[in-house]
């Protein structure tokens, strides 16, 4: 294996940001407790203040609107914790959304609906009621793919028919510009690392008449929102690495460009390759690449040997390699999904990653059996 490491997985965690660091370490020696009114504790309470308005002018929102977390999965869990009767999702719905939604329905007998899915990875709000008690969780940006939902119709949808929107919105900030006062959404999760901050810790952007149980009994944080002495080393990296993401938004054509010129080679390479969704609107910095017949495991494996770090699917399964929920979702044969890999770039992404992939993907791919 070469010492020289190429990273394209950053739409499972995007490396540490400098500025992240820096707040970080800085926040370490603000000892006092943000909830205490002396000086010390008032230093710890600026820097939550601080992060919450950063995190707030990246997506759009008020600070006030901004509840910190432990990251998305508490956000997520929160979101859907309210006592819906109906919730409906779609089968490509992180599992930080499926699995409370299921978890409601069996605690609570609360009816969970599938929304159908188009073969882009597009949702559809068909055959969907309306009414108080009804939750619509709607993805913004796919983990695995990045295709991109029409959240601002289903919130408008949600509005004129009486029920929420609640959307994650993980991996959209510094990708695509984000403004939660137009996306009709209750609700918004987040995360931190995502966008090259620490990771446990992430939030919930909660929108006026949206009210939420606290999930935790406690003290008074957050408005008494959330129970919990406040992370304020994680929070202010949160803040810092929100305020680089909101910079990153002028380089998002840089790199639609880099991932557009990654798709042609490899379809030069291999012409009998499919990238997923392609006709969609996706992100513009993941792509997913499918070898029909191939196993993705093997060709993650095989890339990491040859330096390259990408994913097949979502890296939530404890280093597990199976077939994706989302490609199943939208109807992809076994034979193609199960040979998908995900390619997913950064603002440190250069034309020099991109002719390493491409490379490698030639070696790798050039007569080499990749049946699973």
């Amino acid at each position: 294996m070469s010492g020289r490491r190429t990273y394209l997985d950053y739409n499972a965690t995007q490396p540490l940001r400098p500025e992240a660091r820096d707040a970080m370490v800085a926040a370490l020696d603000v000892f006092g407790n943000a909830s205490s009114v002396h000086a010390e504790g008032r230093r710890a309470r600026a820097l939550i203040d601080e992060a919450r308005e950063s995190v707030a002018a990246l997506v759009g929102a008020h600070p006030g609107e901004v509840v910190f977390t432990s990251g998305a999965t508490e956000a997520n869990t929160w979101a859907l914790s309210a006592p819906w009767t109906r919730i409906a999702l779609a089968g490509t719905e992180h599992d930080s959304v499926r699995a409370p939604a299921a978890a409601i329905a069996t605690a609570r007998g609360a009816e969970v609906i599938e929304l159908p899915v188009s073969g882009d990875g597009r949702v559809h709000l068909d055959g969907v009621r309306g009414g108080d008690g009804t939750l619509i969780a709607l993805q913004l940006a796919n983990n695995e793919t990045g295709v991109l939902q029409d959240v601002v119709a289903a919130g408008l949808w949600a509005t004129e028919n009486g029920a929420r929107l609640h959307t994650d919105a993980v991996q959209a900030p510094g990708r695509i510009a984000l403004d939660f006062r137009t996306l009709g959404a209750a609700t918004m999760s987040l995360s931190g690392h995502k966008i090259g901050g620490p990771k446990g810790i992430g939030a919930l952007v909660i929108g006026a008449g949206a009210a939420l149980d606290p999930l935790f009994a406690g003290g008074g944080q957050e408005l008494r929102r959330r129970a919990g002495t406040e992370n304020v080393a994680a929070i202010a990296g949160f803040g810092a690495a929100a305020r680089a993401a909101f910079r990153d938004l002028e380089g998002a054509k840089r790199l639609g460009a880099l991932r557009d010129r990654l798709e042609r080679e490899v379809l030069a390479v291999t012409p009998e390759a499919i990238v997923i969704a392609a006709e969609a609107p996706r992100l513009p910095n993941t792509s997913s690449i499918a070898l029909p017949g191939a196993s993705a495991e093997t060709l993650v494996i095989k890339l990491d040997l040859m330096g390259l770090a990408v994913s097949a699917g979502a890296a939530c399964s404890s280093g597990k390699v199976g077939e994706s929920h989302v490609l199943a979702a939208m109807g992809l044969r076994s034979e193609i999904a199960q040979g998908a890999v995900r390619v997913s770039l950064g603002p440190d992404t250069t034309e020099d990653a991109i002719a390493a992939f491409v490379a490698a993907w030639k070696g790798i791919c050039g007569g080499t059996s990749l049946a699973a």
